[in-house]
C-alpha cells in the first residue's frame, strides 16, 4: 500500500528527500509523474491509467506535505522499510488504508518507474 502524510505534519521536510520515487512534495506544488523517474511522455501505469508523464499534476494538499500514492512504492526494490517514516520526527508518514498493495504490486511499481 502507498504512504500516506497525515494531517499532524509540520511540514519539516525530512522526508521529502529520502524518497527514492520521488513521490514526496511540499504542499501546493505540482507534480509530474517524471519526476525522478524513468518515465516520459504517454504513458499506462500498471494499474492501467494513462497519463502524460511530462505534464504537470494538481497538488493532492495545499497545506502539508503529500505523497503521490502512483508513485509510492514503499521502498520497495530500494529499502527495507518506508524512508519517510523512518525520519519523520512526528510519526506522520503512515500506511494508507485507501491504496492496498501487494509486495509483488510495489515492486512491478517501482521496476516500471526505474528502467534499471
Amino acid at each position: 500500500m502507498a504512504i500516506i502524510i497525515t494531517d499532524e505534519c509540520i511540514n519539516c521536510g525530512a522526508c521529502e528527500p529520502e524518497c527514492p520515487n520521488t513521490a514526496i512534495y511540499e504542499g501546493a506544488d505540482d507534480w509530474k509523474y517524471s519526476d525522478g523517474t524513468d518515465l516520459s511522455g504517454s504513458a499506462v501505469l500498471p494499474n492501467g491509467k494513462t497519463v502524460n508523464a511530462d505534464e504537470d499534476q494538481e497538488p493532492v494538499s495545499d497545506e502539508i506535505y503529500y505523497i503521490v500514492a502512483d508513485k509510492c512504492t514503499e521502498c520497495k526494490g530500494f529499502h527495507e522499510e518506508p524512508q519517510c517514516a523512518a525520519v519523520c520526527p512526528v510519526d506522520c508518514c503512515v500506511p494508507d488504508d485507501d491504496n492496498v498493495e501487494t509486495e509483488e504490486e510495489l515492486l512491478e511499481k517501482q521496476r516500471f518507474m526505474h528502467n534499471e
